[in-house]
């Protein structure tokens, strides 16, 4: 895949503080022009959260809020109505701040194992707990996300709509331990092969061109998203270790983009220097000259900035434009 950022491109992962969809996207074109995205602002209630702003892209298969959680239901009830309303309000807002824009943008939505195992089934268990329930939801949202990168390009003339998978729920998918009901036990795992194939089917279906995967889960399943498809795999960079090198490695020489999270979601004082040293200690570690480096990953938070105060994300975005640069430097060897 030829990447549509630039050398050098950073981005944040998603979510942002506060309530203000028009504030948010100033912020984030104004602080990540190379590579900006959609922003998502889950302090604004149910609805504006990863699951129910993604449910409500989901084809045929409604969804309402129980004190559980989210739920499948037969008709579409008050809860979906304000999911899409949040949703529409985003992208009036994307539409604004990119009025100008030419080049990538990039949306996030959650995967269909993350879906699968946060929304119930009628009777209350898991849609992972069904696999037939867990392959009508991935058809479900491969068709939905199909439709909204189609809006998102059309409101975007001078955009190229990158679409990243939010995969924070694989890894537990994957090992079994998303719970049932009661609590008191486990879903049976999904063998990766059958998780990788939906995930595939979703992201060829809705997304030919740039495709992300994300996961800060500590135990991110690399070698099933580079099967599955992705172009580029978003990872916190403090959850990998040198068990994962070689893999990271691979992903490198297969062209597969890195996006490591280098710059601390919330609390840690945030620190461009650190991040710079992440970064080389990484490149370092996997063999190849910092000249590549550039071309080769996208600088992350390690984590969405929902739970950040404004202060710190604004910080976090304004320290990634410093790494931006640093990057653009290395490549061309005057670091």
């Amino acid at each position: 895949m030829t990447s549509p950022w630039p050398a050098g491109a950073v981005t944040g992962v998603g979510s942002l503080p506060g309530l203000d969809p028009d504030e948010a996207a100033r912020l984030v074109f104004g602080e990540l022009p190379e590579l900006p995205h959609l922003a998502e602002l889950p302090a604004r209630g149910a609805g504006a959260d990863m699951i129910g702003r993604s449910a409500a892209l989901l084809v045929d298969l409604p969804i309402e809020l129980v004190p559980s959680g989210w739920r499948r239901t037969a008709h579409p009830g008050r809860e979906l109505r304000r999911a899409r309303d949040f949703l529409a309000w985003d992208l009036d807002a994307l539409q604004a701040a990119a009025a100008s824009h030419h080049g990538p943008v990039k949306v996030q939505a959650a995967g269909p194992w993350t879906l699968a195992a946060a929304l119930e089934l009628p009777n209350g268990h898991r849609i992972v707990s069904d696999h037939g329930a867990a392959r009508d939801l991935a058809a479900s949202l491969a068709e939905g996300l199909r439709q909204h990168l189609a809006e998102v390009a059309g409101r975007l003339p001078g955009g190229v709509v990158v679409l990243q998978i939010d995969e924070p729920s694989l890894p537990a998918v994957l090992a079994g331990r998303v719970s049932t009901p009661s609590g008191y036990g486990t879903v049976r795992s999904v063998e990766a092969t059958t998780a990788g194939q939906a995930l595939r089917d979703v992201l060829e279906t809705a997304a030919p061109g740039a495709r992300v995967v994300h996961s800060c889960a500590d135990d991110v399943p690399f070698a099933v998203l580079r099967d599955a498809g992705a172009d580029a795999i978003s990872f916190d960079l403090a959850h990998t270790g040198t068990s994962d090198y070689d893999t990271l490695g691979e992903l490198v020489d297969a062209g597969v983009s890195l996006w490591p999270g280098v710059l601390p979601a919330t609390g840690a004082a945030v620190s461009f220097e650190a991040a710079r040293s992440r970064l080389r200690e990484l490149w370092t570690a996997l063999g190849f000259p910092l000249g590549s480096l550039a071309g080769s990953v996208v600088a992350t938070p390690s984590c969405g900035l929902a739970g950040a105060s404004p202060e710190h994300a604004r910080a976090v975005l304004q320290a990634l434009g410093e790494v931006s640069k640093w990057l653009r430097d290395a490549e061309s060897g005057s670091d």
